[in-house]
């Protein structure tokens, strides 16, 4: 066993003798430690934070935890994460330790189990594939979980809606063209159309995000475009943002179910009103349709707006019901996971350091209601009515909670 010198001593105690060290970076009040963990379920590609945007949070003195290969699937190495200024670890236990989880899915009752009282969860929450009991297993941990989705912005937008529209808008007719081909056993069919061959045609319920920019994708590519809503003033922005005379109408039944009968691509994206699944497709109007016409429902993670729609996946996309095609993937930004999650980041980051310049994600909650309105458990209570209503829960009023801290 070696000795220690004297000298040696006096080096390790004074700074002339050489360390390796982390570069210090200031706190303030409001700091937030947030975890980005990789996600495991239903196949997801995206990240919420990019490495960039993590730069700007850690300098403005947030920490940032990232799991090792949290970005891989995006394309954002662990090296690019590491040089912007976050900590790599290799579990979720490390992950979750921080006071703010920041993911894309919602998490799984493995990773519930893994969070800790009064922590913050920041994640989709999912209509279409939650139960009462990932409500309970939330509450039981006593986390307070903020679904992106619900967030609105200061005008009553919602703004990760509206980005994730617009990316599921533009990509929806490059999945339709698939699988519109004989390479994925469709009915061999461009689309859109060319000279002395009629376009196809395309069936668009909803007039809003998701339709504007699947219907000027369409349009593009030549096709024939048909868009439906009960909302004249959706109906008449949609024409005026696209800036074409296209074919509108209001959800009449009959009227639709013409429309049905030689479309070739029935693309769903109606949003849901006040929690509630409503079905304005039928299983008898689908068996009407032509065989190897294609459904793609957009909804499917809120519960879907055509009753043959079930929740599918990435690896597994596609099934036949009345020899029908459905396409029923509820994540479908992440086929192009690297702009999504800049997206996602884009929204993310300004939302941060807002609430670390106000002294917290708490502090963010009860401090503006546009932020307010995403959240659904607080501290071991289910506070959104629509989610009480749909499980059969029991729900306190925010406001009233909020009255009681003060």
């Amino acid at each position: 066993m070696s000795k220690t010198t004297g000298f040696e001593k006096l080096a390790r105690s004074s700074s002339i003798y050489p360390r390796e060290s982390l570069m210090e970076v200031k706190k303030k009040k409001g700091s937030l430690a947030i975890g980005i963990p990789v996600e495991i379920s239903m196949q997801e590609s995206r990240v919420s934070l990019t490495p960039d945007a993590v730069k700007i949070l850690v300098l403005n003195g947030h920490e940032i935890t990232v799991q090792s290969k949290a970005g891989l699937l995006a394309k954002f190495t662990d090296k690019e994460f590491s040089d912007a200024g976050a900590r790599i670890v290799y579990s979720a236990e490390e992950v979750y330790a921080s006071d703010v989880i920041l993911k894309i899915e919602p998490p799984t009752s493995e990773e519930i189990e893994l969070m800790k009282p009064n922590q913050i969860l920041i994640s989709a929450f999912q209509f279409g594939k939650q139960n009462g009991e990932f409500i309970q297993l939330l509450n039981k941990r006593k986390v307070t979980a903020i679904g992106y989705e619900f967030i609105q912005d200061k005008v009553g937008g919602y703004p990760i809606i509206r980005a994730m529209s617009e990316i599921a808008g533009s990509t929806v007719l490059l999945i339709a063209a698939e699988y519109l081909s004989n390479s994925f056993n469709g009915k061999g069919i461009i689309m859109g159309g060319i000279t002395g061959v009629p376009p196809t045609k395309v069936v668009i319920l909803g007039a809003g995000t998701v339709a504007e920019n699947a219907a000027r994708a369409a349009l593009g590519l030549g096709a024939d475009v048909r868009v439906f809503d009960n909302h004249l003033y959706k109906l008449r922005r949609i024409k005026h943002a696209i800036g074409h005379q296209i074919y509108t109408s209001t959800l009449d039944t009959v009227t639709l179910m013409e429309e049905l009968l030689d479309a070739d691509v029935l693309i769903g994206a109606l949003r849901l009103e006040k929690g509630r699944v409503k079905y304005l497709i039928t299983e008898e109007m689908v068996s009407q349709m032509k065989p190897d016409s294609l459904i793609i429902d957009l909804t499917i993670d809120q519960g879907g707006c055509i009753e043959t729609s079930e929740m599918t996946t990435l690896d597994n996309p596609v099934y036949h019901r009345h020899g029908v095609i459905h396409y029923c993937v509820p994540n479908i930004a992440s086929r192009v996971a690297h702009t999504a999650s800049t997206a996602l980041s884009n929204i993310f980051t300004p939302t941060i350091l807002r609430a670390g310049e106000e002294g917290g994600v708490e502090a963010m909650i009860f401090g503006h209601p546009w932020f307010m309105k995403g959240v659904y458990c607080y501290r071991g209570s289910l506070t959104n009515p629509y989610i009480a209503e749909k499980f059969g829960l029991k729900f306190k009023d925010l406001d009233l909670l909020f009255a009681a801290r003060m």
